[in-house]
């Protein structure tokens, strides 16, 4: 799941250093992302949930460990705002709200938060996933969550 360059060069373009670089492994997730759906993996030998998908639990170092869809509803941890970044797409993006998110299944998830001004940021105020495609890619980011 780590960011790179987006994929093999393409003439003329300057590259890209917000898309992931899509295995075998994270197809899946990639997938449902595309389709709106935020996925987890959750341990079979432990029962926790964890993100970003692996193919082994990072608490009990299970490899019984399988895809679950997420309710894409979060609580904000953590973040920063972003004046200044060189890398390309981000300098056109700026300022951005770079941020850590405790997803309702437990794992913290980095990310984020769009549709939201700076002033309007809390720890703990309720946010839920929104998708931002890129190219081939639906990226997961967070928006406030209004009333349910």
């Amino acid at each position: 799941m780590a960011a790179g360059s987006g994929g093999p060069a393409r003439s003329g373009a300057s590259p890209r250093f917000d898309l992931p670089e899509t295995d075998a492994f994270t197809r899946t997730y990639w997938d449902a992302a595309a389709d709106g759906r935020l996925l987890l993996r959750r341990c079979g030998a432990c029962g926790r949930a964890h993100h970003y998908p692996r193919e082994f639990c990072p608490h009990c170092w299970s490899e019984a460990v399988t895809w679950e869809r997420a309710s894409g509803r979060a609580t904000l941890y953590t973040w920063s705002v972003v004046h200044r970044n060189d890398l390309p797409p981000f300098g056109s993006r700026t300022p951005y709200v770079a941020a850590v998110v405790d997803l309702a299944e437990g794992p913290r998830m980095m990310t984020e938060v769009v549709e939201c001004g700076e002033e309007d940021l809390r720890v703990g105020m309720a946010l839920e996933v929104a998708f931002r495609v890129e190219e081939t890619v639906a990226v997961p980011v967070f928006r406030p969550r209004g009333p349910s």
